[in-house]
């Protein structure tokens, strides 16, 4: 597992624990984080959303220097999938 997704699945556990969904994150090059009532995690399932983004633009919203729909009205951040799933987790972040 990269050093990136290490990182991600830390911050995100951090703030989110467990979800009432699931979701994806996809950072191409680096790897998947699973994101659903098993909590967070390096993972490659199926997900109701899967959000792709490059490292810079994932660690961005995480560290709160990148504003998630700005990243995907920009199409920094692609969003496949239950919409719903994505705003939810989003309010969690």
């Amino acid at each position: 597992m990269s050093d990136i997704i290490n990182e991600a699945v830390t911050q995100l556990s951090a703030k989110i624990g467990t979800f009432d969904g699931s979701v994806k994150f996809v950072i191409p090059g680096e790897g998947s984080i699973m994101v659903d009532e098993a909590g967070v995690r390096e993972g490659d399932e199926d997900a109701a959303c899967t959000m792709t983004a490059e490292a810079d633009t994932f660690k961005g919203i995480l560290d709160g220097d990148v504003n998630a729909t700005s990243a995907f009205m920009s199409g920094q951040l692609k969003v496949d999938g239950d919409m719903g799933q994505a705003m939810k987790l989003g309010a969690q972040l």
